[in-house]
């Protein structure tokens, strides 16, 4: 199974250990770690080197699927996008954060359409869902175009610096997605 993925603008490919001091930086701003379910601030030193070699591990297993998502042209790494599978539920939830300077350019929602898409092809998921901090309106916008519907709200569902967060629930099954490629082709 290839862990390289393309669309008109972007790479996803797995992260190397040469992308450490960027995911640092990226990942470590006060702006992306405020609006994400597990990444700290301030960002431990070390840390993204760990993440990466864990990332590899997961997905030799199949735990998950964890790209860096780079920038074609200029071969520059903007966020990550994941898929944490559920073997024995044949899911998988969706994960993502992008770099602050690069938010507002559609890279999420074009990643996303690949990685679910990847999910349900390659994998042969049977459903993917995500979530986001009701605060967090852009990561939700990203789930709705890309086809997932609301599920709900989970209140409180998350303790994030010191704060009980609410979360937004989106999903799509194997079959809306299905539906999604037909309506599209026609």
């Amino acid at each position: 199974m290839s862990l390289r993925l393309e669309t008109d603008r972007l790479v996803m490919r797995q992260f190397e250990q040469s992308d450490a001091k960027m995911v640092h930086g990226l990942a470590g701003s006060e702006e992306v770690a405020r609006t994400t379910l597990s990444i700290p601030h301030p960002y431990p030193d070390g840390a993204a080197e760990k993440w990466i070699e864990s990332t590899h591990y997961a997905a030799e297993q199949g735990e998950s699927y964890t790209f860096a998502i780079v920038k074609k042209e200029a071969e520059e790494l903007v966020g990550c996008m994941s898929l944490i599978v559920s073997k024995s539920h044949n899911r998988a939830e969706l994960g993502y954060w992008f770099g602050h300077p690069f938010w507002g350019q559609g890279f999420a929602t074009e990643a996303a359409r690949r990685i679910v898409a990847f999910g349900f092809e390659e994998l042969g998921l049977n459903r993917i869902y995500a979530m986001a901090m009701t605060k967090n309106a852009a990561s939700y916008q990203v789930m709705r175009k890309i086809g997932m519907q609301h599920e709900g709200t989970l209140p409180q569902h998350v303790l994030k610096w010191g704060s009980f967060e609410d979360i937004e629930l989106y999903g799509m099954t194997r079959a809306d997605y299905e539906k999604d490629q037909q309506a599209n082709r026609k």
